[in-house]
């Protein structure tokens, strides 16, 4: 949890929860998992799991709740966009719905802030906003708390599907680690899309030649770094040209996708405007 970050599509981290388990192929060489593991081991190790066992306590990556973490967007006066859960995963099945009406409830009281919350678990999602919309008060999720899916390749695009079924003011995909093929996806509904490639050892390189990359905002500009390929990807201010670091122009799936369709929208660079 941090003030600052280096992820570029944010400005600051919440992790009122830590730990996850890998669903898919986009897990295989997880940053959050190393971090647990080496340089905030002693850290997690403080607190007990959720699912508590011999094994999860030995675990820094053990799923695990920190209520004392609720109340920092109340201490952040200045409004900021705020990654909820880069270290886990809020729709990890471990994790109690009491703990997720909690963070919904922290989310609500500090409204000057934007939230990211991103999950590779969108129907859990979907599940939990139909069973306490009434709880909390509303009918949709308002605008200033973003939901988000993760969606590495063609494997997981039902997920959009599931993120659909959650009725959000906004709605975004991370296609990032972007590891294969975008064909089936379908944009529909959807106002903000972050690609990259993968980094850090072992990271599996992105097609130079533009079947499975792309780092765009729907609705505006983004450029992120796409990892060992070292290409970013940007949308002019024109909109009519999408082009490389290099200068070369990129024939990419998600380009194509963007501008065939009438997507629209009050955000900008991951700012609203």
């Amino acid at each position: 949890m941090g003030n600052r970050t280096g992820i570029e599509w944010t400005d600051a981290t919440w992790n009122p929860v830590t730990g996850c388990t890998k669903v898919s192929a986009g897990c295989d060489h997880c940053y959050a998992a190393t971090l647990a593991r080496k340089r905030l081991r002693d850290v997690y190790l403080k607190g007990l799991p959720v699912v508590d066992s011999k094994e999860n306590r030995a675990d820094p990556f053990a799923v695990r709740i920190w209520p004392d973490r609720l109340d920092q967007p109340l201490r952040w006066t200045q409004p900021r966009m705020i990654f909820v859960n880069s270290m886990s995963d809020l729709f990890h099945v471990d994790i109690p719905d009491e703990f997720v009406l909690r963070v919904f409830d922290a989310m609500l009281a500090a409204d000057w802030h934007v939230y990211q919350v991103l999950t590779k678990r969108p129907a859990r999602a979907a599940n939990f906003w139909n069973r306490y919309r009434a709880t909390l008060g509303l009918t949709t999720i308002p605008s200033h708390i973003w939901m988000g899916t993760s969606i590495e390749s063609d494997e997981v695009t039902y997920r959009t599907r599931h993120l659909r079924a959650v009725d959000a003011s906004v709605r975004f995909l991370s296609c990032e680690p972007l590891i294969g093929p975008l064909s089936t996806l379908d944009l529909a509904e959807i106002q903000w899309v972050i690609g990259g490639g993968e980094s850090g050892p072992g990271a599996r390189p992105v097609d130079p030649h533009g079947r499975s990359r792309c780092a765009i905002s729907v609705s505006g500009h983004r450029c992120r770094s796409s990892g060992s390929s070292g290409v970013a990807v940007r949308q002019s201010r024109a909109g009519d040209s999408w082009t490389a670091n290099c200068g070369a122009s990129i024939p990419c799936t998600l380009r194509h996708m963007l501008e065939s369709s009438a997507h629209s929208g009050p955000y900008l660079s991951g700012r609203r405007s």
